[in-house]
């Protein structure tokens, strides 16, 4: 079924050059609803779309009048050793489940529209962009994130963007980025989508092994159990550091397992200093995992 309904949807527009794309943004508004302008909303992507992209589109759809989805994969939030390459580049797949989903307009630009000749500016973030989590193992991130977010906001001009809280310190940051810049779109999280074993849907899923794919789960295990203990009292430096070596135990090279304010992303001591949030990144085989979790 899921095949025949591909086959007889039309891709949805897609835009390559910025002059296209203000005339397609500018078309989308004009159609009214109710004596009203459209509504856009916003889904920026790097592609490789999965169930969690999905999901984003979806909340869109249910937010606004007309989703534009975007697809960059933003060479300058990778660093020289990390997977530029190789990540996984799926347009055609991609499209053809965009139509299934009813998206009304991609705008997929080449890096040389993004980055053109001479460019030299770049958003420098702070706060929550400076937490010690992903910034202190990739310091070149989210300059990368910042810069490229923000000229899709200025570019697309969306009422709404919606971001899965699954990158959470990085959703911590494009709300504080959207609120310092008086940016007029919403910031909007989405939950985590998982698999059916806990791990969360991601596109370097595909880079796991068969047998580092049945260890991934772990990670989301080990999380859910931290927060339980956590919860009902438990010493949050005992839990973390109990945490921390059953994540090891499992095979993974852990980058960091920490406790973090939900809202600010702020060290915390105790369950008594806000409401928590346990984040963690860590390494099987060549694959960087992350996830994280409410307390």
């Amino acid at each position: 079924m899921a095949k025949r309904l591909i086959r007889s949807r039309r891709h949805p527009r897609v835009v390559r050059k910025l002059p296209e794309l203000k005339r397609a943004i500018a078309a989308l508004r004009a159609q009214r609803t109710k004596k009203q302008k459209k509504t856009i909303a916003l889904v920026a992507t790097m592609g490789a779309l999965h169930e969690g992209h999905f999901s984003l589109i979806r909340l869109a759809r249910r937010r606004a009048d007309a989703v534009v989805v975007s697809i960059f994969v933003n060479p300058a939030q990778f660093a020289a050793n990390e997977d530029f390459g190789s990540y996984p580049r799926t347009l055609t797949a991609d499209l053809a489940a965009l139509a299934v989903l009813n998206v009304d307009l991609v705008w997929a630009p080449a890096a040389e529209i993004m980055y053109p000749e001479g460019f030299a500016s770049r958003v420098v973030p702070e706060g929550p962009a400076r937490a010690g989590l992903e910034d202190a193992f990739r310091p070149h991130f989210f300059t990368g994130v910042a810069t490229v977010v923000l000229k899709l906001l200025i570019q697309c001009e969306p009422d709404i963007t919606i971001f899965g809280e699954k990158d959470f310190q990085q959703l911590k940051v494009i709300t504080q980025l959207a609120r310092d810049l008086d940016l007029k779109t919403r910031i909007i999280g989405a939950p985590i989508v998982r698999e059916p074993d806990g791990l969360a849907r991601s596109s370097r899923n595909v880079y796991l092994s068969p047998s580092e794919r049945r260890i991934a789960p772990a990670l989301f295990r080990v999380l859910r159990e931290c927060a339980a203990r956590i919860a009902v009292g438990r010493p949050l430096a005992t839990v973390l550091n109990e945490g921390r070596k059953a994540i090891a135990h499992a095979g993974f090279k852990l980058d960091y397992l920490e406790a973090r304010r939900a809202d600010t992303l702020a060290p915390v001591t105790s369950l008594g200093d806000g409401p928590l949030r346990l984040l963690v990144a860590a390494r099987i085989g060549n694959t960087r995992l992350i996830d994280n979790v409410a307390v």
